[in-house]
């Protein structure tokens, strides 16, 4: 299990008792063995209240949990899904962007080359990071690692958890806009099997770009959507300020469809990677052993395919994607 150190407003219920399972061990390890009855049946009420609240979560509350801080990132799957990982850096134009990490790895019987967005689990390091949204740098960086997958014949995994492209002026005057649609131009074009995995918040073309691939796949709690909920409520709403935004961000949420469950029903991905209870964050190693299952059944699957079948199956992929007809 992780240990979580920070809780959303609907985990509040679990604080309580949480507490005073704690406590009530530390007694029973003490040698007050007259509490263990009630040390198991709070555990089992615990457990209880947790499939309450997880099984009937709101688009918007998936939304904050695609949001945790303890959820685990790009370098936590590859620590423990994958072997033989060695880092590459730079796009070789300009500079490092540590909001995207890559390189070359193995997963299972598989060689591939790796790439995702990074958040930090710390201030210094989300600051660091960008808090995860990359600068035209970022992108170059990743496009780099396409080319590589694709000289060396590699299968290309990517984790998309960003809230989008970073929007400052240096990076528009870099080019933002060229970088997202080159990447997005060279990943169509790949000879090579494509996965993508959703892992947090998927978030407009700063998520897309890592997204065009043969299979998406996508965590439980994860949400990818062309805006946040927040921007979109500011926009519908036409009222500013963080607290407005936030007044009408679960409305948006539910209207915009952005969950995994959403995304599969209108095809937008391919398959929902289950989650432990209580979220990514309560059990990385446990979600991360899902994570590694679904992708080698992917890969077993596309590997299977010839270059034509899978560039062929790619552009049709894309093709049926949007028609949208009200019932």
């Amino acid at each position: 299990m992780t240990t979580s150190t920070h809780y959303l407003d609907f985990e509040r219920p679990l604080i309580d008792l949480e507490i005073e399972i704690e406590r009530l061990k530390d007694e029973i390890l003490g040698g007050n063995l007259a509490l263990q009855d009630l040390h198991s049946k709070r555990e089992r009420e615990l457990e209880q209240k947790r499939r309450d609240i997880y099984s009937n979560l709101t688009p918007h509350q998936r939304v904050l949990l695609a949001r945790h801080f303890d959820r685990p990132f790009t370098l936590d799957y590859v620590r423990f899904m994958m072997s033989d990982f060695v880092e590459l850096h730079g796009d070789r134009l300009y500079r490092d962007d540590p909001a995207i990490v890559g390189g070359l790895a193995r997963l299972g019987d598989f060689p591939i080359v790796v790439v995702g967005h990074q958040r930090g689990k710390t201030t210094t390091e989300r600051i660091r990071r960008n808090f995860g949204m990359p600068q035209p740098d970022g992108y170059r960086k990743a496009l780099r690692l396409f080319r590589l997958a694709e000289k060396f014949g590699l299968p290309l995994i990517c984790f998309i958890d960003t809230p989008g492209a970073f929007p400052g002026l240096e990076a528009e005057e870099r080019g933002q806009a060229e970088a997202i649609a080159r990447n997005l131009l060279e990943l169509s074009e790949l000879s090579v099997p494509t996965v993508s995995v959703v892992i947090g918040e998927g978030g407009s073309g700063g998520a897309l770009a890592l997204g065009l691939t043969d299979r998406i796949l996508m965590l439980e709690n994860a949400c990818y959507s062309v805006i946040s909920p927040e921007g979109c409520a500011s926009i519908l709403w036409k009222q500013s300020g963080e607290d407005a935004a936030k007044l009408h961000a679960a409305t948006a949420a539910e209207n915009l469809k952005l969950t995994s469950k959403d995304l599969e029903k209108y095809g937008i991905i391919d398959g929902v990677i289950p989650e432990p209870l209580g979220g990514a964050h309560a059990n990385h190693k446990e979600t991360a052993e899902n994570v590694r299952e679904a992708l080698l059944r992917t890969l077993e699957e596309l590997s299977k395919l010839t270059v034509q079948e899978l560039v062929d199956a790619r552009y049709k992929k894309y093709r049926v994607m949007g028609p949208v007809t009200d019932s």
